[in-house]
């Protein structure tokens, strides 16, 4: 047990946030895996989800089928409680109460029970929790709190040992699956698969939306006696340019959509998110039940910052949270799909341990020049050593070789230098992490120069 000398009781949510930093720093970068003390301290709480639950694992696509599962539910009348992370901007935005990020005073009395419980009683020894663990908790009896009538939970990491799988789903949904924490989770979709598959509740409905799941998942499935709703078998979709639609197989129903408009989430991977969305509306339609126009709606009006977010305005930008090679040959795809721009530059900045050359090789051959920057993260790989893995790539890529126009000390920094030396036809392109996305949402875009207001 840690002997940590604790600072007096915290009373803003900055202040609770330090305290948790501090509480338990072990574990490769503050994570430590297993449920045993979150769950003791969650019993002490006498923490209970009183309404139907859906949590949401996977590598890429959980917090698009997050928003939208609460774009939909709320639409149709209900008062919806989501926890994702991490945030972009600010904190509250992890714990959402009928579609509005709650004020951060909302959030205290959750983070004070948490402290008692985990300092425990008498006979009770104190737990240490880590900084995840703790503000999973506080958000969760959040919520709890609240007078929700559905709950949408993003499972953080992996699933089977995640703080969020203390709560038993009534519908489960596991998103695309890739490879992501190797160090933690395994070094194949296989045992990454097992992982995300420990989300699932015998007996109760769970989603694939990966169009190609491990056997890992579904050998889980099988073994829980899980409802196994599945992309491609169970229900399916289609479109065109102007519309799609979605229908179950009639084992399931046989329920249809058609002449849907297209997510306003841009992608064309927001289809599959979509289409596993609707499958766990129609998993719980007996006790939540959701009309079609709120369906219509719901994935009309949807917001999501920072997933392929065109921010109006010339040159192009467009900002994405692709963090990932899997998430990175998404956004790839769609920046293809955009048409041809003279020259597209990038504002680049990632943690050191993703599968750095991957992600470059993949979007290389769309980038002409690199904005590099640090990220105010232990975790994060510097400006200088971007630079030279990018130098290191096989070139020149297509016809032209990028070019690392420069190494920053900051996303916003990276930023600035690349509107100041694009055109107005140009694009430049945001991504990396959170970090880096969140970091421009935060200082604002930066003006247009005089160059760009007078082309």
């Amino acid at each position: 047990m840690l002997n940590i000398e604790l600072p007096a009781h915290p009373t803003t949510l900055t202040e609770w946030l330090a305290h948790c930093e501090r509480l338990h720093p072990q574990g490769i970068s503050g994570i430590e895996m297993g449920l045993d003390r979150v769950q003791t301290v969650a019993k002490r709480m006498g923490l209970v989800m009183p309404c139907p639950v859906i949590t949401v694992a996977g590598t890429n696509g959980k917090g698009s089928t997050c928003v939208m599962l609460e774009a939909v539910y709320g639409e149709a009348g209900f008062r919806t409680g989501v926890y994702t992370s991490p945030h972009l901007v600010h904190f509250e935005e992890r714990c959402r109460i009928g579609g509005e990020a709650v004020a951060a005073a909302e959030l205290l009395p959750g983070f004070a029970e948490v402290e008692s419980a985990r300092a425990g009683g008498a006979g009770e020894a104190p737990v240490s929790l880590t900084y995840f663990e703790f503000t999973t908790l506080a958000i969760l009896q959040t919520l709890a709190r609240s007078d929700i009538e559905v709950a949408i939970l993003e499972v953080g990491l992996g699933g089977r040992l995640d703080a969020v799988n203390i709560i038993d789903a009534d519908c489960a949904i596991i998103t695309s699956i890739d490879l992501e924490h190797m160090a933690l989770l395994g070094d194949n979709r296989e045992a990454i698969g097992f992982e995300k598959a420990g989300i699932m509740r015998t007996g109760r409905p769970v989603v694939l939306s990966d169009p190609a799941p491990p056997q890992s998942v579904l050998d889980r499935a099988m073994e829980m006696d899980a409802q196994l709703w599945r992309l491609g078998q169970d229900f399916h979709f289609a479109g065109d340019q102007q519309q799609w639609g979605w229908a179950m197989h009639p084992s399931h129903g046989g329920r249809r959509y058609s002449g849907l408009a297209y997510p306003a989430l841009r992608g064309a991977n927001q289809l599959v998110n979509a289409s596993g969305v609707l499958a766990a509306i129609e998993a719980l339609r007996g006790r939540l039940p959701v009309t079609a126009q709120a369906v219509r709606n719901g994935l009309a009006l949807v917001e999501l910052p920072g997933r392929f977010q065109i921010v109006p305005g010339t040159p192009t930008l467009v900002l994405d949270v692709a963090h990932n090679p899997h998430s990175v040959a998404a956004l790839t795809e769609n920046l293809d799909a955009m048409g041809f721009y003279p020259t597209t530059h990038a504002v680049f900045g990632a943690m050191a341990d993703k599968d750095l050359s991957a992600m470059l090789s993949r979007i290389g051959p769309l980038i002409d020049r690199w904005h590099v920057c640090d990220l105010p993260s232990p975790r994060a790989a510097r400006a200088a050593e971007l630079g030279e893995r990018l130098a290191a790539l096989p070139g020149p890529v297509g016809k032209r070789s990028a070019t690392v126009a420069g190494c920053h000390a900051s996303p916003q920094l990276a930023l600035q230098a690349a509107v100041a030396e694009a055109d107005p036809a140009d694009r430049i392109v945001v991504f990396g992490s959170f970090l880096t996305v969140g970091a421009v949402l935060q200082n604002g875009v930066p003006r247009l120069s005089a160059k760009h207001l007078s082309a």
